[in-house]
């Protein structure tokens, strides 16, 4: 863990809302001046705190409007099964996130498809076709109450 100083987590905070400020901008509003802001942006992109910045983009004016949470059990769980299912997923586009569970589910992947069909497609042509992959549990989200990656630092 990276230690935080107040100015850090203004700036982290600051950052998370709107990535395009300008150095000016974010100086002026965490109370530094531009240059100890910039130091500062610079060293937490250099330790890996920040890892980049992106353009949030709506899912569904893109034509992405079907959002799945597919849980996923292999029928092996050695440390090389494990790999080679991660290694696979993450060559999908339609997969935005993945995770490694413990319980009776290996893996939760949060999937976006154009629509049903897609993921229909996407669900025989590609997932269930991975090596070792037992069970798929597909979860429809009916509409989406909260969606942010800012953090609560």
């Amino acid at each position: 863990m990276t230690d935080l100083d107040d100015y850090d987590r203004r700036l982290l905070r600051e950052l998370q809302r709107d990535g395009q400020q300008t150095v000016a901008q974010l100086a002026a509003k965490v109370g530094l001046s531009a240059s100890p802001c910039w130091r500062r942006i610079d060293r937490l992109e250099r330790e890996g705190v920040i890892r980049g910045r992106v353009a949030v983009v709506d899912r569904r004016k893109v034509g992405l409007s079907a959002h799945i949470f597919a849980q996923v059990r292999l029928n092996a769980h050695g440390r090389a099964n494990l790999d080679e299912f991660a290694a696979a997923i993450r060559g999908f586009p339609e997969v935005l996130d993945a995770y490694v569970l413990m319980g009776t589910t290996d893996f939760m992947l949060r999937i976006v498809a154009r629509d049903i069909d897609a993921y229909e497609r996407f669900f025989f042509d590609k997932l269930s076709r991975l090596a070792g992959v037992q069970e798929i549990t597909s979860t429809v989200a009916l509409s989406e109450i909260k969606s942010t990656a800012e953090l609560p630092i």
